[in-house]
């Protein structure tokens, strides 16, 4: 058996890694704080001399987005990242994307908003990446890592889900988890698909080239027939309610005896997997429910949850947006409550701790 290759290195720069090894065919970005290092890991590796891999810095997140647009439509494996002004560029780009039904990879570093905000962490992007933050009536995959070695293993799984579902993914982290240095074992060098392999697999949709032996692949996500569109719109709900009935993942921490549940996700989760210890120390039963999926949410785990707890706590770096999810899941079975910090302020445990007590415990 091969020795695992294990390195130490930012969540941004594994990205890049990942991306490489993962048989990635293009990378279209544009720099911005705090996920520059992507890029910049990217153009110090060279993949265009080793796997063939595209790495291209365009004029605007406007300009890369569409650049994806292009390649994905041709069943190749392409990505960008950006941090939230740069998504929020994005945004139309990616209802284009949903509605043209197309795979792809972006990754949303957060950062403080709204506006140009401050280049701290923050996940004030929930209701962008997961309620659609372009037009219309669609759903980006969005998995939330929560370290190091999950930046690098959900470029693959990000992947993986586009291309099952032909939909854009998103990986959303944040500020610190970018930033943060962990030992990561990174995986084998993939290779890329050949284009034979790309005709054979994409051959319904995909503009690799017209073969003799079937109509031609049109990618638009223009009708202007209005029972045509809505047509297109119920084939698209059936998806991403099959994307609600398979790809949930979460993780649960001390829950099975819990009186209390805090929810969190990213860096969040990994301060209140302290606060949970700490907790416990003093005697109260507290768990963790982590969604590892932030769309398609776990609605039905908490709701199972919320039969037999007393009450929950989603502890988020925002002024409160995936409690809103929580508190449908709960359906009003018990106290659902929210603590947060904004403007790149991060809580410590205890903070979250006290918080509990207050808001939940004694009240």
């Amino acid at each position: 058996m091969a020795e695992k290759e294990i390195k130490l290195m930012k969540g941004n720069e594994v990205i890049a890694h990942a991306a490489i090894r993962y048989g990635c065919d293009a990378y279209f970005g544009y720099p911005i704080t705090p996920q520059s290092e992507v890029m910049e890991t990217l153009m110090e590796l060279k993949p265009w001399e080793t796997t063939g891999m595209v790495v291209l810095q365009a004029e605007s997140e406007i300009s890369s987005i569409n650049m994806v647009y292009g390649g994905a439509a041709t069943g190749k494996r392409v990505m960008t990242s950006s941090s939230s002004p740069g998504i929020s560029l994005m945004a139309e780009g990616l209802s284009y994307i949903a509605g043209a039904e197309l795979p792809c990879l972006i990754v949303n570093c957060q950062r403080g908003g709204p506006g140009l905000g401050t280049i701290q962490p923050s996940q004030g992007d929930y209701f962008q990446a997961c309620k659609g933050g372009g037009h219309g009536d669609y759903r980006l995959i969005v998995l939330a890592p929560a370290s190091v070695q999950e930046m690098h293993d959900f470029v693959a799984l990000g992947f993986d889900l586009a291309f099952k579902y032909r939909n854009p993914a998103m990986i959303l982290a944040d500020g610190a988890i970018g930033q943060m240095m962990e030992k990561v074992v990174l995986a084998p060098q993939r290779p890329r698909k050949t284009n034979e392999e790309i005709a054979a697999e994409c051959r319904d949709w995909a503009t690799y080239g017209k073969p003799a032996d079937r109509p031609r692949n049109v990618v638009t996500s223009l009708e202007l027939q209005s029972e045509a569109m809505e047509k297109i719109n119920l084939r698209l709900q059936a998806k991403y309610k099959a994307m609600e009935e398979n790809e949930v993942r979460y993780e649960a921490l001390a829950c099975d005896d819990a009186d209390y549940v805090i929810v969190a996700f990213g860096s969040s989760a990994r301060i209140c997997s302290a606060t949970v210890e700490m907790a416990r120390a003093e005697g109260i039963r507290l768990g963790m429910l982590r969604p590892i999926t932030l769309y398609p949410f776990p609605t039905r785990p908490i709701a199972e949850l919320a039969a037999r707890v007393k009450g929950f706590l989603s502890v988020e770096l925002n002024a409160g947006q995936m409690v809103e999810d929580v508190r449908l899941a709960v359906n009003g079975a018990v106290p659902v409550e929210h603590y947060g910090r904004q403007g790149g302020m991060i809580y410590s445990p205890d903070e979250v701790l006290a918080a509990l007590k207050e808001k939940l415990i004694k009240a």
